[in-house]
């Protein structure tokens, strides 16, 4: 009888461990690019990583028609954001004008703007689910 209480308790805990680990998908189109040259990089950033440099994950692809799609797979549920970068020169990085502006066009989850760089609150969201999210440059 302890046995097989003992076995019923582990599988149970075991299925709970199981439930927790669920990952998800998050499909991102991004619409707008100014022409097809170059490439669209698109990185997930947690609040640690954004703006200070690669994403948890980062993925390129092939502009077609003005626009890039992206899927990044096994993400576990939590709170993120997106950067996108038109790198026309695919040079692997954003450029800017002696001012301080980009050269590149860019853009972010939630689709905000402002002026300066940014910010990782306005861009956030939440992923407990598969999601599927359109960002225009």
């Amino acid at each position: 009888m302890k046995t097989l209480f003992v076995t019923i308790a582990l599988c149970i805990s075991t299925l709970g461990f199981t439930q927790n680990e669920t990952k998800n998908t998050i499909t991102v189109v991004v619409e707008n690019f100014t022409s097809n040259e170059g490439k669209a990089a698109i990185a997930l950033h947690t609040a640690d990583t954004f703006m200070r440099g690669a994403g948890i994950q980062n993925l390129e692809a092939k502009i077609i028609d003005g626009k890039a799609t992206f899927t990044f797979e096994n993400v576990n549920p939590g709170e993120y954001a997106l950067l996108v970068l038109h790198d026309k020169n695919e040079n692997n990085r954003m450029d800017f004008e002696e001012n301080g502006m980009p050269k590149e066009s860019y853009g972010t989850s939630n689709n905000t703007r402002s002026f300066g760089p940014p910010i990782y609150d306005d861009a956030k969201f939440n992923v407990d689910k598969d999601l599927e999210i359109t960002i225009r440059l």
